[in-house]
């Protein structure tokens, strides 16, 4: 068996990454495993799709990416960053690209945990599903946490 020396947590601060979350510092507890939390700010507004009639201010994306460090930042107490040699990385663009491109140039992640929330029918099919694509494309094993009712209104939003 491959010694499991890193492993990589996409979120999207949701309730399904806070557990996928936990579950990795369970593995990482019982491996003595790095973790690395990861969170992908994607710009709500794609190029070509409403951009030729409205470019939302820098301020915008300033603010989102600020409030996306400081949730990065929350994920973990200070003593699971010490104990687990934490690394927070916040990058910006498409999350499944930023995932797969994060695993390609750290080639010690040996394992991903991730949130899956569940969407089925039309949903899965018109939006796709991340889980998804990180399971078929990563050059490394990973696990897939659902939580129920993650994916219900009211709940936190999924990337």
């Amino acid at each position: 068996m491959t010694d499991l020396n890193k492993i990589l947590v996409p979120t999207d601060f949701s309730d399904a990454s806070a557990a996928a979350l936990k579950y990795a510092c369970e593995l990482a507890d019982a491996m003595h495993a790095e973790v690395c939390v990861l969170h992908v700010v994607e710009n709500p507004y794609p190029i070509g799709a409403y951009t030729e009639y409205y470019s939302p201010p820098q301020e915008f994306f300033a603010k989102r990416e600020e409030q996306a460090r400081t949730l990065l930042d929350a994920q973990l107490t200070p003593d699971q960053k010490e104990r687990y040699h934490a690394e927070l990385v916040l990058r910006h663009g498409d999350a499944v690209r930023q995932i797969l491109q994060y695993l390609h140039e750290h080639g010690a992640v040996h394992l991903v945990v991730m949130a899956t929330h569940g969407r089925g029918g039309v949903a899965r099919l018109m939006m796709g599903s991340v889980a998804d694509k990180i399971v078929r494309m990563a050059p490394c094993p990973v696990i897939t946490i659902r939580v129920p009712h993650a994916h219900e209104p009211g709940s936190s939003r999924a990337a």
